[in-house]
């Protein structure tokens, strides 16, 4: 199985977004992503736990800390926007989403950041051949 995970400074947001958007639409016996953050911040950003309840997917957790022990986990590393705070790991496919920053930004802006996320995910599911098998 492979372990995708997602990073950015305070795993409040993007990272966020983008593991649990790959954990719904990839096959858990093929893949599955895990997300933290180089300063995780206290709680996961308001607007954002906002933007994704209205696509039914609940991030009412804790931020994440992206330890060594995380990182080793990993088969593929996705940053996103962490700039020189953005962890290395060695044997790991490596990616740079250069996304948008939902910090600070209104639910109009959030949104459109968080459908921006879930359509780079759902490429990398399908293109690595993760998704999940139709249904019969």
């Amino acid at each position: 199985m492979s372990i995708v995970l997602f990073a950015c400074v305070h795993n409040a947001g993007r990272s966020q977004m983008a593991a649990a958007f790959f954990n719904a639409l990839a096959d858990p016996a093929r893949a599955r992503a895990i997300s933290g953050g180089t300063r995780p911040a206290n709680r996961v950003n308001p607007v954002v736990v906002e933007a994704m309840r209205e696509v039914g997917i609940d991030l009412s957790g804790m931020p994440q800390s992206l330890t060594a022990e995380r990182a080793r986990e990993a088969h593929w590393l996705i940053t996103m926007g962490c700039g020189d705070e953005c962890p290395v790991v060695p044997g790991a496919m490596r990616e740079d989403w250069p996304l948008a920053d939902p910090a600070d930004q209104p639910l109009e802006r959030v949104r459109a950041i968080r459908d921006e996320i879930r359509t780079r995910v759902a490429a990398l599911v399908v293109s690595r051949g993760w998704a999940l098998p139709e249904n019969p």
